[in-house]
């Protein structure tokens, strides 16, 4: 039964119409579609259950009337309660409703988090998810689950980034068992969700997210783009077509911030045949400073902009306030408000913040007598936060599924994969179509037929000459013809081993094969800034890095790559940086054991120098206090994971290029 049954509504619930789409100012296709007796709903799976495609309707045209808030974990942790039950909630502790959005994780899946249980069967814990899932729909609510996957190489969780644990799961990949193996648990929970009735009850499904970070195994620097975006379709194929899995809505949704740049969110998108919700992450440690406000809402005003162009739903799919308890008292307001003063931004159709896990974390929704607590009630109270008792109608609509065009791509290998063996496997993926008549071919030589295997995947061999592993390119192209049309793909692949580095480099910026693509694809990026490999600018060899700045959305920028080494026979981190003669500053940072430690040094010198950080000067980031007492001594050194290299604005240029050159610990 719907929450709404149990207490009246606070204010009058959605229900949209077409004349309601009008007045609210919304895309012409979502306007057209609800004219319609039967709206024709056009997403990632065209087999989708009624409800789910219903789902999808309400929150296109939800857009502009409110916005749903979100609460991850609302039933099964928080700070007012020690024992959940099937009503617990700080959420309805704080203001008498429930989330309209309940967030849960695949983490219940190994019984990491309530309400799976530690140590239990895999099927306990399948059903601890189709639990989850049930209780939240009959409080009136949305599901959304969110994937934080262990690491299918070395088993450690999803903070361990080594591995390369994308390229191992994908086809033909040494763990992609295993990651099968955990994607039929998901459609075994998800299938399993069911109302009282039997209906499948719908869930927005938001696989690999913050994918632009670097702190998940599937986040930049760990995987090429093109990996990212072939998983992501893996993902989707696998439990639509292989698994037959039909309540599920699919999320993309990379993390701030990208200064409104188009081009830059789309970097990784794996197409609009697979996604369904444009989604947007981004936490605030700023006490909700205007400069923070201004760069989220331009974010998000961009994602509503690129939902619009393609007929998906925008939406922020994970936001929270990072700061010390009480410092900005009216966080949530002002945010809303923000949101509300901007056309596009306001509207994304939800928002949805993380769990209160009670104890020494974070509470992300504030309970009553916390400091917070008079703003999130406000926040509760303002009529364009919607909240479960608001919601009306949710699965009702009737629609049609627009059917799947024929989709065809190139599995393996991926673009700007290195390729050291004198075999590999092809792999294309043909959906919605079959063909007679599949090939591939190399740099557009002959022909070679590719067969439909037991997978779903047209492949063949690919014998490579060992010459040809000298460290050149090629052009791999597949095609299939459909009726009338023959569909393509192609990828640029890389033969042979590049040498490896001596011990405790980082990165001498040789083995990019001038490419300035795999360049980018080798590091994470922070805020806006652009690398390229530069032949004027250098120490030693063929090139250094040109690394661009632009402070105009955001003080600081900054790049970064896992390391994963012993440094305890070094005592300083070396690197060549030629500045660009402003005042800003560069922030060399060594990551260990869960502390951040910096060194800093200017821009000045233009000339090129060599810069020599001793660990003994490094200090922990001035905002890692939990860890302002540590050194980076021999035990940190010892464990070293991640370097990365920042730029901060120093008042007067707020664009810029720095080179650098031979980034190594000695």
């Amino acid at each position: 039964m719907p929450f709404s049954a149990f207490r009246a509504p606070r204010r009058a619930v959605i229900t949209l119409g077409a004349a309601a789409v009008a007045a609210a100012g919304m895309p012409l296709a979502a306007s057209a579609a609800t004219t319609a007796r039967h709206a024709r709903v056009k997403i990632a799976d065209d087999c989708a259950t009624p409800e789910t495609r219903a789902l999808f309707q309400y929150m296109l045209d939800q857009q502009g009337q409110g916005i749903l808030f979100g609460h991850e974990h609302t039933l099964t942790d928080g700070f007012t309660f020690d024992t959940f039950t099937e009503t617990t909630s700080d959420v309805e502790a704080t203001t008498g409703d429930y989330p309209a959005v309940f967030g849960w994780d695949t983490l219940i899946l190994n019984g990491f988090q309530k309400p799976g249980v530690y140590g239990g069967t895999v099927e306990q814990n399948i059903e601890a998810l189709s639990w989850a899932f049930e209780k939240s729909d009959a409080l009136g609510g949305i599901n959304v689950l969110s994937a934080h996957m262990y690491n299918f190489v070395t088993g450690g969780d999803f903070w361990d980034t080594t591995g390369r644990v994308v390229s191992q799961i994908l086809p033909g990949g040494p763990k992609h068992a295993d990651f099968n193996e955990f994607l039929d648990r998901i459609a075994a929970a998800v299938k399993g969700a069911k109302r009282p009735d039997g209906t499948l009850i719908p869930v927005v499904f938001r696989p690999f997210h913050e994918n632009s970070g670097g702190w998940f195994w599937w986040g930049a620097g760990h995987c090429t783009s093109a990996e990212f975006i072939e998983i992501f379709r893996y993902t989707v194929e696998y439990l639509r077509d292989t698994r037959k899995v039909h309540n599920l809505l699919y999320s993309y949704s990379p993390n701030s911030g990208f200064g409104g740049d188009p081009q830059v969110y789309l970097k990784t998108y794996p197409g609009d045949e697979f996604v369904d919700i444009l989604g947007y992450d981004a936490y605030d440690n700023s006490a909700g400073s205007p400069e923070w406000l201004a760069a989220t809402v331009k974010d998000l005003a961009m994602v509503v902009g690129l939902a619009d162009e393609r007929g998906k739903v925008p939406a922020f799919t994970e936001f929270g306030e990072s700061g010390d308890e009480g410092r900005n008292l009216n966080w949530f307001t002002d945010l809303l408000g923000a949101l509300q003063d901007d056309t596009a931004a306001s509207r994304v159709s939800h928002m949805l913040t993380w769990a209160n896990f009670g104890g020494d974390n974070r509470a992300y929704v504030p309970f009553p007598g916390h400091a917070m607590e008079p703003d999130f009630v406000a926040f509760y109270e303002d009529p364009y936060s919607l909240f479960a008792s608001d919601l009306e109608g949710v699965f009702d609509a009737p629609t049609c599924a627009v059917p799947s065009a024929p989709f065809l791509h190139l599995v393996t290998p991926t673009d700007r994969q290195r390729i050291t063996t004198a075999e590999a496997t092809i792999r294309m993926r043909l959906t919605s179509a079959t063909s007679r008549r599949a090939t591939y071919s190399i740099d557009g030589g002959a022909p070679v037929t590719l067969t439909r295997d037991s997978a779903g995947f047209y492949s063949g061999k690919w014998t490579i000459d060992p010459s040809w592993l000298d460290n050149r390119t090629v052009t791999v192209s597949v095609s299939a013809k459909v009726g009338a049309r023959t569909y393509t793909d192609s990828a640029l692949v890389f033969l042979g081993e590049v040498e490896p580095l001596p011990a405790g480099w980082i990165d001498d910026f040789e083995g990019y094969a001038g490419d300035d693509l795999t360049l980018s694809e080798a590091y994470s990026h922070v805020n806006s800034n652009t690398t390229r490999l530069s032949a004027d600018h250098k120490a030693s060899g063929a090139y250094g890095l040109a690394y661009s700045y632009d402070f105009s959305n955001a003080g600081y920028t900054g790049i970064g790559r896992s390391v994963g080494a012993d440094w305890t026979a070094f005592s300083a981190l070396k690197l060549w940086l030629q500045g660009d003669g402003s005042t800003n500053g560069a922030t060399i940072q060594v990551v260990s054991k869960g502390a951040y430690f910096e060194y800093n040094t200017g821009l000045s010198n233009t000339t090129g120098a060599e810069v020599v950080a001793p660990f003994s000067e490094f200090r922990p980031a001035p905002w890692d206090t939990g860890h302002a007492d540590q050194l980076l001594d021999a035990e940190h050194l010892a464990e070293v994971s991640a370097f990365n290299l920042y730029l901060g604005y120093g008042g007067t240029t707020t664009t810029g290029t720095v080179y650098v050159d031979d980034i190594r610990a000695e």
